[in-house]
């Protein structure tokens, strides 16, 4: 099995209480955040690079950018959290059949947070396409 496999997925007959489900779930929020923390990284860089681009640059403001990357990691964080609380409810609702759901709700909340994190790079995109669109017309 490889370490993404073993990442993403999780061998049911270890996570047996609710302390392995927490455990499963908490072994992985640093490397979320990472990755997640890189991807913004990443976001604000394209972003910055895009809206600076021709025509009109538009002014760069790094601190309210730092303070709604940090609301933003929090926020993520919360929402993390209540992964493996949805998974502990769940369990204890419907039953030990709901087993693979923790691992689901994972991959689904990692690719989402993704996702979210990548999206002002379409909107400073779009931005710009409007002002190239509206300097040509």
């Amino acid at each position: 099995m490889s370490a993404l496999t073993r990442f993403f997925f999780r061998n049911e007959l270890t996570c047996r209480s609710p302390a392995d489900v927490i455990a499963w779930w908490e072994t992985r929020r640093l490397p979320f955040n990472v990755a997640i923390g890189a991807t913004g990284v990443f976001t604000y860089a394209a972003a910055q690079l895009i809206l600076l681009m021709p025509p009109r640059p538009m002014p760069i403001a790094f601190a309210p950018s730092l303070v709604i990357a940090l609301v933003y990691g929090v926020l993520a964080n919360v929402c993390y959290t209540g992964g493996w609380m949805a998974e502990l409810w769940l369990r204890k609702s419907l039953g030990r059949d709901t087993e693979t759901v923790g691992p689901t709700l994972f991959r689904y909340g990692f690719a989402f947070s993704a996702g979210l994190t990548l999206f002002p790079i379409a909107v400073a995109s779009l931005l710009k396409l409007s002002l190239v669109l509206k300097a040509i017309l």
